[in-house]
């Protein structure tokens, strides 16, 4: 079980062109879609730009998503996110939690194309924060656990 504090938690989305972000409240139920940053092309510029944002949001912790493959193994992928999530957690002064974000992108995809919305450019980055909060809302929905 996870030793999060009461407050903030930031969902991120770590694609290779974009990094998704979405938020919760502070009772830690809802997750809304909060920001896309462009890839800097610099990990630790990008880092900071997510240390920057943590503060700034009062964030409490980090849930990072981890494509893992339907069968439940780590592909090169979800592999390259976890060496990035360690790395994360050296810059970042909150907890950096993981998530299986196992279809969130098929998901988010989805959604937005029902959504509507102008332009494939505006779509796919849409796809990034609406995956994030996708990520955060599965992770916060598990720490609950089952409802009675």
């Amino acid at each position: 079980m996870s030793t999060i504090d009461a407050g903030r938690v930031i969902g991120v989305d770590l694609g290779a062109v974009r990094i998704g972000l979405a938020i919760s409240n502070r009772e830690q139920t809802v997750a809304a879609s909060l920001t896309i940053l462009a890839r800097s092309g610099d990990v630790a510029v990008d880092h900071a730009a997510l240390a920057d944002i943590a503060t700034s949001e009062e964030a409490v912790a980090l849930i990072v998503g981890v494509p893992t493959s339907l069968n439940g193994t780590l592909g090169p992928a979800a592999q390259a996110v976890l060496e990035e999530v360690e790395a994360l957690r050296t810059v970042v002064a909150v907890p950096v939690e993981t998530c299986d974000e196992r279809l969130t992108t098929v998901a988010a995809t989805r959604a937005v194309r029902e959504g509507g919305g102008r332009g494939r450019g505006r779509r796919r980055r849409r796809v990034d924060d609406v995956a994030a909060a996708m990520i955060l809302q599965t992770w916060l929905d598990r720490r609950r656990g089952p409802r009675s």
